[in-house]
């Protein structure tokens, strides 16, 4: 099957096949521990540097080393970032899964691949190359301890050539990925990513339908992982208090935020201006986020499934006694432990009632890292304004992946800190009853700690309490507070963010999803409609509780399509509970629950299977 490559032409004079170009994926299948993190993300920053958009999906174990891993890379001239169903071009390293993933692989998809592994036995439909990567990292690493490492870095090499990714491009992803005090490590790399494209310029001679061409639809963009982002919107909102313990998928959010912490939070004595607590687990962690937001700071934690069910005493507290607190939910895959390094969006029915009783909690569902960063903003805000916990949802997929995303929006909006009482204003009205609803909205009057004023102090009750925070056992008091309390819900309607619909003309099915879904659903909705000429309109909610955009979407359409990543239908279920009968029997459940980001192909097969019964 060897053949000299044909036109257009390479910029070192070779030619190179014409075909797909820009638009296909590339996964990278290896074990874990075994540096390739490191070549992947080098990789699909070279070609985002070429102007291409991209994304990435780690897929890895929850074992520290040996298992087996995936990184998928996906190239896209239309924008596309969601992850797509079908893997175009594998390289695949791991002996433990190549079979495997060579029988699955289309035909006249492309497999470069260990030599050793022999996958050429297998298959004759497919553009195979055979590397041996062994006998080519010898000379470039003359340290046989770094040679599993520095391995990896010989397939970016082969990688390059193939698809004509600029060597340059690289060489300065890679510098970038070691930083300058890793400059010796990054020189090593280099050279085994040389080598790798020197062995397939003078060995790889077969035509193959993929390629990459420099475009500009990166212009202005950057690639930031959620949890950076997310980090980063909580300092600038004006965190100053977190305590948190360690989960997969969320450490990485706190540790980001310390970073950044030590940088942008410095008094002019050169002494931090907050405080990050590790606490002994989930329970006190989010105890300690109570009070320091009785006290009057900005205070959150962050944590993921599991946490978050060991801290629903204290949140139903929160909720009770009315103090502000924001719980950033990194979601993974569940009940119990789960698959704690997949992704799913299966906390949002919990994350809405948590806690015994009746609760109503508002969450925030960010799509992407520039709503990582600016939702942050309006968590803080909603918390302090509506004094009650606030859930930012997020999902591993959004949290722990490289995102192309546009520069973080900074906004230079005051702080919201709500209906906080000063001592000027205690003179002024003599005293205050901190349950009373006041001005019709259900949200009460405070004060904070350490105001220099007689009246500004009061008990903060988890038990019965009257509008005085007086205790309380009498049912007109108890029945009093809790309706307070949902009027207070019903106002925060008017406050989240508001929905992003994108209407189709003549459409007669809608689409419903909130966060990550975003991407798959953005593009089903083009499949849709150049596949089966088949119209759809959009709604991305924002925001927990719902607002009356969306019972206008479902009324302008016939059937209402619930996209969900979780097995029950949790978004679809959680609207239900706010719908009329005649709006519920519009709606159909579409539900993805692999552990995987979620894919376009999926939700346009399911929606016309359903629409074809």
């Amino acid at each position: 099957m060897s053949t000299t490559l044909t036109s257009p032409a390479r910029p070192d004079g070779d030619a190179a096949p014409a075909g797909v170009v820009n638009d296909f994926s590339i996964q990278v299948a290896t074990a874990n521990g075994s540096g390739s993190q490191t070549s992947n993300t080098v990789l699909m920053r070279a070609i985002f540097q070429m102007g291409i958009p991209v994304s990435g999906k780690n897929m890895f174990p929850s074992n520290i080393q040996g298992l087996p891993t995936w990184f998928t890379i996906r190239a896209s001239k239309h924008g596309w970032i969601g992850r797509k169903k079908e893997v175009d071009f594998l390289v695949a390293m791991n002996p433990e899964t190549a079979r495997e993933d060579c029988l699955d692989l289309e035909p006249g998809r492309v497999l470069v691949y260990d030599e050793p592994l022999k996958l050429n036995e297998l298959r004759s439909d497919l553009v195979m190359v055979p590397v041996p990567f062994d006998k080519l990292v010898g000379p470039v690493c003359p340290e046989a301890k770094l040679r599993k490492l520095v391995k990896n870095m010989l397939y970016d090499g082969v990688v390059a050539y193939m698809l004509d990714i600029e060597m340059e491009e690289i060489r300065k992803a890679l510098f970038k990925q070691f930083g300058p005090k890793k400059v010796k490590a990054a020189e090593l790399n280099w050279g085994a990513a040389q080598a790798g494209y020197d062995w397939a310029k003078a060995n790889v001679h077969v035509e193959q339908p993929y390629r990459l061409e420099r475009m500009k639809g990166t212009q202005g963009k950057i690639i930031i992982e959620g949890n950076t982002a997310t980090a980063l919107g909580c300092i600038f909102a004006g965190c100053t208090f977190v305590a948190w313990y360690p989960i997969t998928p969320s450490s990485s959010l706190v540790e980001s935020m310390i970073g950044y912490l030590k940088r942008l939070r410095t008094g002019p004595d050169g002494k931090g201006t907050y405080a990050v607590v590790q606490a002994e687990d989930e329970l006190a962690s989010i105890g300690m986020v109570i009070g320091a937001g009785w006290a009057g700071a900005r205070a959150m934690t962050a944590t993921a499934g599991p946490g978050v069910s060991l801290m629903s005493e204290f949140v139903g507290l929160a909720y009770y006694t009315e103090i502000p607190a924001v719980i950033v939910d990194v979601q993974r895959v569940g009940p119990s432990t789960g698959l704690p390094t997949r992704t799913m969006q299966g906390d949002i029915l919990s994350n809405a009632t948590l806690s015994h009783g009746d609760t109503r909690h508002p969450i925030l569902f960010p799509s992407g890292p520039e709503e990582c960063f600016s939702m942050a903003a309006n968590a803080f805000d909603l918390a302090e304004q509506f004094q009650t916990p606030v859930f930012i949802n997020t999902d591993l997929d959004l949290g722990m992946n490289n995102w192309m995303s546009d520069p973080l929006p900074y906004s230079d909006a005051p702080i919201r800190r709500g209906k906080v009482l000063s001592s000027a204003d205690l003179d002024r009205l003599g005293g205050f009853a901190r349950y009373r609803d006041v001005d019709g909205d259900g949200v009460g009057y405070r004060t904070l700690p350490g105001t220099n004023h007689p009246a500004a102090s009061y008990f903060t009750r988890g038990s019965g309490h009257n509008e005085m925070a007086q205790y309380s056992e009498r049912p007109e008091d108890y029945v009093n507070n809790v309706d307070r309390l949902s009027r207070k819900f019903n106002s925060i309607r008017g406050a989240v963010p508001q929905p992003e619909i994108d209407a189709a003309a003549g459409a007669r099915i809608g689409m419903v999803y909130c966060g990550t879904s975003r991407e798959a659903c953005r593009e089903s909705q083009e499949q849709l409609q150049r596949e089966q000429d088949l119209p759809v309109s959009t709604l991305r909610l924002r925001a927990y509780p719902y607002t009356r955009a969306l019972d206008e979407f479902i009324d302008s359409h016939e059937v209402v399509y619930v996209i969900d990543q979780n097995r029950d239908g949790q978004l679809f279920q959680l609207m239900r509970l706010d719908l009329t009968l005649e709006r519920i029997q519009k709606l159909r459940s579409v539900r993805y629950y692999t552990g995987l980001p979620i894919d376009a192909r999926t939700i346009t097969d399911e929606i016309l299977r359903q629409e074809a019964q």
